[in-house]
């Protein structure tokens, strides 16, 4: 009789010490997983002066276009365009495709912008292993420096998928991350009003704006965004640029 009346209370404190370890494994998870993000402001308050002739983003309104993927045709248009607006950007290229345009890539060096390892076949790197993360930006870097002498500082993971272990391998490879504040989401559709609308309304000071060249919207709503920030006053430039005179940090995410 004793151990009946006490296994009401036995079961009621199983059932805590339950709960309290499931809640327990719960938060380690979230805090696993929850990415610290640096942005360019905080960046470059690190940082003690802007050398003279540099644009100085604590001064200067200033933003940052990013392109994503393949260096295939209509990059060369896009780049006409961005030296109409003097609109120095960052280019993130997969890997695959760069042997079949090397004038491309030659361009997008010469013309001043910046160029950034964007893995070799685009998998999700926090699916894959340690083994495949490096070899898809090595691969990557190896590719790009070959065709324009430098080698990239910077990556973007496909889907902006990252975590702690692909954080410490770009560190090891000397890679900083880079994700963005707005998207035109212009991978899920060609409408060219639409792209021109979600890029101009998340639009802001420091912001990295995502845009994919190869969909057929992008191009032609180009035109339209360039005239409408420059006209708002900002001041384009490249992720490097947007963080300077501060670096960025192998394996930190910018955002």
């Amino acid at each position: 009789m004793t151990f009946l009346k006490r296994r009401p209370r036995l079961l009621i404190l199983l059932t805590l010490a339950v709960a309290v370890v499931v809640t327990a494994t719960v938060v380690l998870v979230i805090r696993a997983n929850r990415m610290e993000t640096v942005s360019p402001r905080e960046q470059r308050d690190r940082a003690a002066r802007t050398p003279q002739g540099q644009v100085d983003c604590r001064r200067a309104k200033c933003i940052a276009l990013t392109f994503d993927g393949n260096p295939g045709e209509p990059t060369d248009r896009l780049m006409d365009l961005l030296k109409k607006y003097k609109a120095p950007s960052t280019f993130f290229l997969e890997g695959r495709r760069i042997h079949q345009f090397p004038d491309v890539v030659r361009r997008i060096a010469e013309d001043g912008h910046e160029i950034g390892d964007h893995t070799w076949t685009h998998p999700v790197l926090t699916d894959a292993s340690d083994a495949r993360v490096r070899e898809e930006l090595r691969r990557t870097a190896r590719a790009i420096s070959r065709l324009t002498g430098r080698t990239p500082t910077l990556m973007r993971p496909p889907q902006g998928r990252t975590d702690d272990r692909v954080s410490r391998l770009c560190e090891e490879l000397g890679m900083a991350q880079v994700l963005w504040t707005v998207t035109a989401k212009d991978y899920a559709t060609d409408d060219t009003a639409l792209i021109t609308d979600r890029v101009l309304k998340g639009a802001d000071r420091d912001g990295i704006i995502l845009l994919h060249p190869l969909h057929k919207g992008t191009l032609p709503a180009m035109p339209s965004i360039l005239k409408a920030l420059d006209e708002q006053g900002y001041t384009f430039v490249t992720v490097s640029q947007l963080l300077a005179p501060s670096r960025a940090e192998p394996g930190k995410i910018y955002k």
